[in-house]
């Protein structure tokens, strides 16, 4: 075993502390301890590691680019542990303790009301905090600690982390009733007129994952008007500006209502894949196969009730 001295981690804990508040009597509040205990620690940290953490020569407290990238280790180290402690402390009773999970904007109104009244009843104990973002965000969270799990559209470049798919979600093209911007009898994507299709704005992986999947042919199909959510592309496309795809979970959600919307079913392989995703190495995986049971199930559920009020 290696003599090597290593941070402690009251002493992670306090720089993920201070990386957070960016004030030291603030960070030692937090932390239950006096501002002079919790500067020492911080001093200590850095005589540890040999680098300089912290810029003390401002007003404001800013960290050094080390002491961000040690500080956002120190995050996920620290979260890590906290996970550990609450596997402990909950043995024998899954998917309970704190779970921190990130899910996307094209995902979350159509599928957590759902999920959340499972789970409820499934695993009261577990206490969910969620972050609602766009794909990098809530990855770049993961990585950092700050969240557990992410529930996202796959694919998605996912270094460091382990992926589960969990089904599939079609797209669907979406137009306004009696349009003339396209020939819905004779739908062809490769043959799409100039600025008729109406996407998200960059940054959703939604919009790359219709590009891709629904094989446009032309990027002079592209409109130039981005919206920023379903919501905002909807709202166009019912004005007739365009049309757009949108994936089938948000066509079975109340979206459309109150919209001439009509969707067409498109050939199979134009879809993108739900799945889960998690810091590799991660004490909590046994957990998280668990709330993938739950998301699948609650997707079938879905689809059924779909089936039911569609015969």
């Amino acid at each position: 075993m290696s003599s090597r001295r290593l941070p402690t981690v009251k002493q992670l804990t306090y720089l993920v502390a201070l990386e957070e508040l960016r004030h030291f009597g603030h960070a030692a509040e937090q932390c239950f301890i006096s501002q002079s205990a919790f500067s020492v620690a911080i001093r200590e940290l850095e005589n540890l590691v040999g680098v300089q953490l912290v810029d003390r020569t401002n007003k404001s407290v800013a960290l050094t680019a080390e002491g961000s990238l040690f500080a956002r280790r120190a995050r996920a180290v620290v979260a890590e542990i906290e996970a550990m402690s609450d596997a402990v402390a909950n043995a024998g009773e899954p998917l309970s303790g704190r779970l921190k999970l990130g899910v996307i904007p094209t995902i979350a109104p159509f599928l957590l009301p759902a999920l959340l009244t499972q789970l409820r009843s499934h695993y009261p104990k577990l206490q969910l905090y969620i972050r609602e973002e766009q794909t990098a965000t809530i990855y770049q969270e993961l990585l950092a600690g700050e969240l557990d799990l992410l529930l996202l559209a796959l694919p998605w470049p996912l270094r460091h982390a382990q992926t589960r798919e969990l089904f599939s979600d079609p797209f669907r093209l979406a137009y306004r009733r009696g349009t003339k911007k396209i020939d819905t009898a004779h739908y062809d994507p490769e043959t799409l007129p100039a600025g008729s299709v109406l996407l998200l704005e960059d940054g959703h992986c939604l919009r790359d994952h219709a590009l891709s999947a629904c094989q446009i042919g032309a990027s002079s199909a592209i409109n130039s008007f981005k919206g920023s959510s379903l919501q905002t592309l909807v709202q166009m496309v019912d004005a007739d500006l365009g049309v757009t795809y949108l994936p089938e979970m948000a066509c079975r959600s109340n979206l459309l209502a109150a919209t001439d919307l009509q969707t067409l079913v498109l050939d199979r392989g134009a879809s993108r894949e739900i799945g889960l995703a998690w810091r590799s190495g991660t004490a909590r995986e046994q957990d998280f196969d668990l709330f993938a049971q739950q998301v699948i199930e609650v997707h079938g559920q879905q689809i059924s009730i779909d089936k039911k009020n569609r015969s």
